[in-house]
């Protein structure tokens, strides 16, 4: 297939592009599906587990192939609307075929046992542990074929397969030293060839075919009717979770739809944890070494995942995060870190897996992220906007969180003023970044706001002096002779991050201070319109190499384009970045603004809460513009008559 290389030439790669994949969670595990019909990313028994499918990462580390024998490029793939339930459309030369894939979900399993993994509050259903694919031949007939070939702990051991059954339907998948066993249960008649098992069918029109994989005690399907009704349960269950959002009647609707799909599907229901992405070292650098693990918890994130849930009407998984970061936090006793992962656990070792080629031969992969230990200082302004949004939404602060964020606000009030790492984790040397220090004001600023609903008089005005101190300094430290915030103190350098500043209300929007930061963004730190992190070349992040422009950061300049009142420029810009989404109107991490292609791990959940964020903004903006527009007339109207 075509694919960009390195420098940006079309050249063949046996990988797909990775906006090319489809996205499967039961908010347990995930999956991502090739539109060859080849499932090459799957982690068992949860999204941070080894992978047992992991031909994105290396194409002889595990896939699990459904489709027809000769042709590999489909004619139209979707999602079933609402649902997470990918349908792939194939021509033939002798018919059509349609195959449906989804992890499935049924009801609340645990009636006569106590769970040992949900810390959450138990709700109506459950993940069932299987990947169910479903084939109809719907015209002529079509040879279809099925190659499922695990291979466990990240393409180390190979599967040992053995039938289950009495008869050919049935057959058993394990490795040595691997917790996990695999029960592949199909209406076709499997044979098994080493670390592979097989099976082929002629299709015609009007047959049916399913092929399901599980891997606990949940019971599998076991016929097609039976696979096809618990495929409707799922589709169904999604879509009456999207009937509790509320979406605005726009033309954007659908993208706040499919954003909010793909952020409840990265979520652990079990605890209520948010992974920042299904993958990992995807690179943000064609044949580079940006290469991360994002299967883990931000604190970071924390903010913005309540903001785009409240925003969208999703109160209850935006409760479900806060009580994990809440858990995270008593159980750390105040010292938090950066990132943790889904189980709450705080290391995060790393390490490479050097028998992986990488995605199109970009090394190291990279499993654990080992900037859990770095110290960065947004964390606590994080933490304590959540919960003041929290707050905000319910009205109540719980008597046992608020010993925590006290000692939040303090960590920040004693280590502000030292260098860290900054927003965006280098590895170089640490440095007085301008979005940490911003983040500690809001630590101070949102920490004195809950102090006084507290009626707490004394840590509210020490508190409110503080962030008066933080500001001071910024203004004073972080400000080029142009006027302009830059990316932190003693440079010239500019920084995405500090678009937050509007976001988070650090000035009015129409200082000028604000505007002139804004402006010199969407001007000078960008590549054909799409906004960079920072320039690599004037930025000691430890990494050889360049990178392409944030989606987030991009996201970010459209909210903040909002604010200072140049909508129309705003609105030109979420229309680009709209238009880049892939076809299933997912978001990876980065994007070539040439040729379009996604880079970096996928799906990304910080820039789907960037485009709930940035639409938003665009929405209400022209939803005040027609107000005013009608008041103006009105009065005019009044005035004549």
């Amino acid at each position: 297939m075509k694919n960009y290389t390195a420098d940006g030439a079309v050249g063949y790669s046996p990988f797909p592009p990775i906006a090319d994949y489809g996205f499967l969670s039961d908010c347990e595990t995930t999956a991502l599906v090739a539109p060859s019909g080849n499932v090459e990313w799957m982690c068992l028994p949860r999204m941070d587990s080894p992978s047992v499918f992991g031909a994105l990462l290396d194409r002889d580390a595990g896939s699990f192939r459904l489709g027809p024998a000769d042709v590999s490029v489909p004619a139209a793939r979707r999602y079933l609307p609402g649902t997470m339930v990918l349908e792939t459309s194939w021509g033939t030369r002798g018919g059509w075929v349609i195959v449906r894939d989804v992890l499935l979900i049924g009801p609340w399993h645990h009636e006569n046992e106590r769970s040992t993994t949900h810390r959450r509050s138990p709700t109506d259903y459950d993940a069932d542990h299987v990947l169910l694919r479903l084939v109809r031949c719907v015209n002529g007939e079509a040879q279809l074929n099925l190659d499922c070939e695990p291979v466990f702990d990240y393409g180390r051991k190979f599967a040992e397969w053995e039938y289950s059954g009495p008869g050919y339907h049935d057959a058993l998948a394990r490795a040595e030293g691997c917790d996990v066993n695999l029960q592949l249960t199909t209406d076709m008649n499997l044979g098994i060839e080493g670390p592979r098992a097989t099976a082929r069918t002629l299709m015609h029109e009007g047959d049916t075919v399913f092929a399901a994989l599980s891997w606990s005690e949940h019971r599998a399907p076991q016929s097609y009717d039976e696979a096809y009704e618990r495929l409707v349960w799922t589709a169904h269950h999604w879509q009456h979770w999207l009937d509790h959002g509320e979406f605005p009647d726009h033309p954007w609707r659908t993208f706040l739809q499919r954003s909010a799909l793909t952020l409840k599907g990265l979520s652990y229901a079990p605890t209520g944890a948010l992974v920042a992405a299904a993958t990992t070292s995807l690179p943000e650098t064609p044949g580079g070494q940006r290469n991360w693990d994002y299967r883990y918890t931000w604190m970071r994130d924390a903010t913005f995942m309540l903001w785009g849930l409240y925003t969208l009407g999703f109160d209850w998984e935006a409760n479900d995060f806060f009580y994990f970061v809440m858990d995270v936090a008593e159980a750390e006793e105040g010292q938090l870190q950066v990132m943790y992962g889904i189980d709450g656990r705080a290391r995060l070792d790393e390490e490479t897996l050097d028998h992986l080629s990488g995605y199109e031969a970009a090394k190291p992969v990279r499993v654990g992220n080992s900037a859990y230990n770095q110290e960065q200082h947004d964390v606590w302004g994080a933490v304590l906007d959540s919960v003041y949004l929290h707050t905000k939404s319910r009205d109540h602060l719980p008597d046992r969180i608020w010993p925590i964020m006290v000692k939040q606000v303090e960590d920040a009030l004693q280590h502000w003023s030292e260098p860290d790492r900054g927003i965006w984790e280098v590895r170089g040397e640490p440095k007085h970044f301008t979005s940490s220090k911003l983040m500690c004001w809001v630590a101070m600023d949102r920490g004195y706001r809950l102090a006084e609903i507290r009626e707490d008089a004394e840590r509210a005005e020490r508190w409110h002096a503080a962030a008066d101190e933080i500001k001071d300094d910024i203004c004073t430290n972080a400000i080029d002779d142009r006027g302009v915030f830059t990316q932190h103190y003693e440079t010239d350098a500019l920084d995405a991050s500090v678009l937050l500043m509007p976001l988070v209300r650090f000035m009015a929007p129409d200082d000028e201070r604000i505007r002139t930061t804004v402006l010199a963004i969407a001007d000078e730190l960008t590549q054909d319109g799409l906004v960079l992190r920072y320039r690599t070349e004037a930025t000691d992040d430890g990494m050889a190499g360049e990178e392409g422009t944030f989606t987030i950061c991009s996201f970010w300049l459209v909210s903040a384009l909002v604010e200072i009142g140049e909508l129309t420029r705003a609105r030109e810009l979420c229309e680009r970045l709209l238009s880049f989404a892939s076809a299933l109107q997912l978001y990876a991490e980065e994007i070539d603004p040439r040729s379009g292609r996604h880079l970096g791990n996928f799906p990304q959940a910080f820039t789907h809460l960037a485009l709930i964020n940035a639409v938003m903004h665009v929405v209400r903006a022209d939803e005040q513009t027609v107000e005013s527009e009608f008041e103006r007339q009105l009065k005019q109207v009044r005035h004549s008559g």
